[in-house]
């Protein structure tokens, strides 16, 4: 029976490979038909325990059942539920994955009612961004227990409130549950009171978060900064020995599961992401496999062919690939950004590096912004070549920096170096510098300078030397963007060369960059 219960078939799969009937020509049918064969085959096997009894939430709107590779992956993980965590913050997990995925009918639905049902967990907590988004979901639970006559069948004790001595129920609300097992399914709102929250001696030993981010309308980089703080100071210590899963969607750049994108995808880790211990798992909307060619995530809700004619949009990069380069910015769009052509870059006239420098390099202050840009006289036109936000002191470490970005940059040569702020601490760290260093002090207000710099893409008078994800996601996103430090960085480099006032394009022979 142990054999049986092994779902091999689905180790190493994905939506492309897997076989629904395969799949389930692996279990006798006579099993399948017995209770007690039904809780075997599922104590080990999410994925059987939805299509034996949670069958109709996976149905679409033909009634076939089909898979992306994001739901296998999900059950994969979630029989890592089975063993009890044995130390503090080692199971915590975000997973992020398209909008419309079904990330809530997994982990609000399916998932905890396969722990619950086999006992592998016994107090889930379930957050989401308002109390009625999480009690709408605990809902979708109290509604299978009530109605669901196999499971009821099954697991009686799960689907049958816990009951007092007086015979009321001991917890059968729209914010808790709590099953005659003894299972606990609580759902509250991110921003709700949960410190200490346990009912007796019992702690949440699920902690479940999905969609705990508004959209972009009602969303802001300080409201972030709370909800991560939320997170870390009032959600995770509810059982540091929990486990945790984040699901969503990203919002708005810089926002919590945009930054968990970028963890996964080895772009950038924040810092508060390394030290709570999460590892983040990103599903794009089209997989590029080992032998070359592309193929869809969920072939049978979205062909390849329908991703790939709206692969070009803003709903497709913020909806489907989780990439806030589809934010809703007041000025730079995706279709604003152009390359260098076949005849490749632009040949170069003068090169700078250009620095919107932050004062200091503490958690709360902004990035600097370093940017490597040239102008062609021949094309009469920038290009931008390098884009790079860090946080480094305003000392020896940013200087070794720059030193370093010369080294890998020879033509440049001008520093331009933003001093609206610490004019006297950019003098001590640039002096001896290889090549000239020029400050410039902004009048002109921030957006009225990028709306002038936006201009210029819009004529194609700037090149982007390459992809400049970071670069582009502040420009599409400003000035709604946490950071605005590289879109100040180009800015300054490219009214440099070519100034607001008509008439003062700079020429092949002006190597001062006057």
């Amino acid at each position: 029976m142990a054999a049986l219960c092994t779902p091999s078939y689905l180790e190493g799969l994905d939506a492309e490979t897997f076989d629904l009937n395969t799949y389930l020509a692996q279990y006798d049918p006579r099993l399948l038909a017995d209770p007690e064969g039904r809780r075997t085959l599922t104590r080990l096997n999410p994925l059987l325990f939805a299509l034996v009894y949670l069958r109709h939430h996976l149905k679409d709107s033909e009634g076939r059942i089909t898979f992306g590779d994001a739901h296998l992956d999900w059950c994969r993980a979630a029989r890592g539920w089975v063993r009890p965590p044995t130390g503090p913050g080692e199971n915590r997990d975000a997973y992020i994955a398209p909008r419309n995925m079904g990330k809530s009918t997994w982990f609000f639905l399916i998932l905890p009612a396969w722990a619950a049902a086999h006992g592998h967990v016994k107090f889930a907590a379930a957050f989401a961004a308002s109390a009625t988004q999480a009690e709408t979901h605990l809902g979708s639970f109290k509604r299978e227990v009530d109605s669901n006559e196999l499971l009821r069948r099954d697991y009686p004790d799960l689907c049958a409130p816990a009951k007092r001595p007086s015979g009321s129920s001991v917890a059968d609300t729209q914010s808790m549950y709590i099953a005659g097992n003894g299972f606990v399914f609580a759902a509250r709102g991110i921003d709700s009171s949960s410190l200490g929250m346990k009912v007796g001696e019992q702690r949440p030993d699920l902690l479940l978060l999905d969609d705990i981010e508004p959209d972009e309308s009602s969303y802001s980089p300080d409201l972030a900064r709370k909800r991560r703080t939320t997170l870390i100071d009032a959600i995770l210590p509810l059982n540091v020995y929990a486990r945790v899963v984040i699901s969503g969607t990203v919002t708005m750049p810089g926002s919590i599961v945009h930054q968990l994108v970028k963890h996964a995808r080895s772009v950038e880790t924040a810092d508060w992401v390394r030290e709570e211990g999460f590892n983040a798992h990103y599903t794009p909307p089209i997989i590029k496999t080992a032998g070359g060619y592309e193929r869809s995530v969920w072939p049978a809700k979205w062909p390849l062919a329908y991703l790939k004619s709206i692969e070009h949009t803003r709903s497709f990069a913020k909806n489907y690939a989780n990439d806030p380069m589809g934010s809703d910015g007041d000025l730079w769009t995706v279709d604003d950004f152009r390359y260098p052509g076949p005849d490749g870059p632009d040949p170069v006239t003068h090169m700078m590096l250009s620095i919107d420098p932050a004062v200091t390099a503490k958690r709360k202050s902004d990035f600097t912004g370093l940017a490597v840009v040239s102008w062609s006289a021949q094309h009469r036109r920038c290009t931008v070549h390098e884009a790079l936000a860090v946080k480094i002191p305003p000392g020896e470490q940013l200087r070794e920096r720059v030193l370093a970005l010369l080294d890998e940059w020879p033509r440049i040569g001008l520093i331009l170096v933003e001093v609206n702020q610490g004019h006297d601490v950019w003098k001590a760290v640039f002096h001896g510098m290889p090549v000239r260093v020029k400050t410039v002090s902004q009048t002109e207000p921030k957006f009225t300078r990028a709306e002038g710099v936006l201009g210029l893409y819009q004529r194609g008078r700037v090149l982007h030397a390459r992809r400049l994800r970071e670069l582009e996601e502040q420009q599409c996103a400003f000035p709604k963007a946490p950071n605005d430090d590289l879109v100040d960085a180009v800015g300054s480099a490219v009214r440099r060369f070519i100034p607001a006032v008509k008439g003062q394009a700079p020429s092949a022979s002006r190597a001062s960059y006057v």
